[in-house]
């Protein structure tokens, strides 16, 4: 039994990550942590009055508490003391993407296995650092891009092995969401916020599912608007070694799509729910033949379950940690791509 603990009382640990986790019977849910003021201000901690200290860590507490109501465990004040602790063997972190490599590095470095949220880290860097850690100590990393479990993407694989579409001339992914509060960490710099790491990543993992392990960076566009300090909006192209080609586009200030098409020589897949499709959510795609649409349904399944049994696999099993630490450098050095490519730079 693998004892876990959650770092942070996130939306995201809350809604999706605990409620998968029960159903996962390798894995024994120990509690929550919330950051001493010391761990969330950090050197800026001196110049905060005490009374917003007192305010927020009283509002991490009580999210805290909602998580221990709901889902049992126990609250560890601080992070340290739950990375510290001898009663957690593995630690989940879903964290603002700029606090990824502080606490991983920490956890890896107590003999904890890490799981974190997307994306892995802010950049190839620091990706490198804890992944050279985690193979020195035998610890599992794996980086949360749900999706690629999903049951929908083995039955979009069936159709085109099929040939129902014929020979793949094009790929297209499109993510993108409307702009969120201004406090969002999405559009904060030192968060680690952006479109490209928040967004872009997973049009970029779509992709390289997608085309194979040989894909390459072709072109990137970076776009800023008024007002933020951080990218909003961006679009590549990505090509494998045989000329297949995936243009990607995302962005934080969007109309909602989610979006996969596929357009074949005999016809087009278009899926629309493809990378954000929840646990008891029937997702569906449209097949068109020329001017022929046929609307079919597409398995539901749990993707934030089949992530975590894909750590579980990496803890127990050195090859599939190995596989793991290779997909994970994969995308970072895909993300370090599109940065060097972009004709506007970060």
């Amino acid at each position: 039994m693998i004892r876990i603990g959650v770092l942070c009382p996130s939306d995201i640990a809350f809604r999706r990550f605990l409620p998968s986790l029960k159903k996962a019977t390798g894995f024994q849910y120990v509690g929550i942590a919330v950051a001493s003021p010391e761990e969330w201000f950090c050197d800026e901690l001196g110049n905060i009055d005490k009374k917003t200290i007192d305010n927020i860590q009283n509002h991490e507490k009580e999210k805290a508490e909602r998580f221990v109501n709901t889902y049992s465990g126990k609250i560890f004040y601080g992070y340290e003391t739950m990375i510290r602790s001898a009663e957690v063997d593995a630690i989940y972190i879903p964290l603002p993407p700029a606090m990824h490599f502080k606490w991983a590095e920490k956890a890896l470095l107590n003999g904890k296995h890490v799981l974190l949220e997307k994306p892995f880290a802010t950049d190839l860097r620091e990706t490198k650092l804890l992944l050279d850690i985690a193979e020195k100590n035998n610890l599992a990393l794996h980086e949360d891009y749900m999706f690629v479990y999903h049951n929908q993407m083995e039955t979009i694989n069936e159709i085109l092995r099929s040939g129902e579409i014929g020979d793949v001339r094009l790929y297209r992914i499109s993510f993108g969401f409307p702009r969120r509060d201004k406090d969002d960490f999405r559009y904060k710099k030192n968060m680690g916020g952006g479109a490209l790491l928040d967004a872009g990543g997973y049009t970029i993992k779509m992709a390289s599912t997608l085309l194979g392990p040989n894909c390459k960076m072709v072109a990137a566009t970076t776009n800023y608007i008024p007002g933020f300090e951080v990218d909003i909006y961006g679009s590549a192209t990505m090509a494998n070694e045989t000329g297949v080609v995936a243009q990607l586009a995302f962005g934080m200030d969007n109309d909602y799509k989610c979006e996969l098409e596929i357009w074949g020589s005999k016809g087009t897949l278009t899926a629309t729910r493809v990378m954000t499709a929840p646990a008891g959510f029937v997702p569906s795609c449209i097949m068109k033949k020329n001017q022929e649409f046929e609307t079919r349904e597409l398995p539901e399944d749990d993707a934030f379950l089949k992530s975590i049994l894909c750590f579980e696999k990496s803890v127990k099993d050195d090859n599939a940690r190995r596989e793991n630490y290779k997909l994970i450098e994969q995308q970072a050095v895909l993300v370090e791509e599109f940065k060097r490519v972009s004709v506007i730079k970060l």
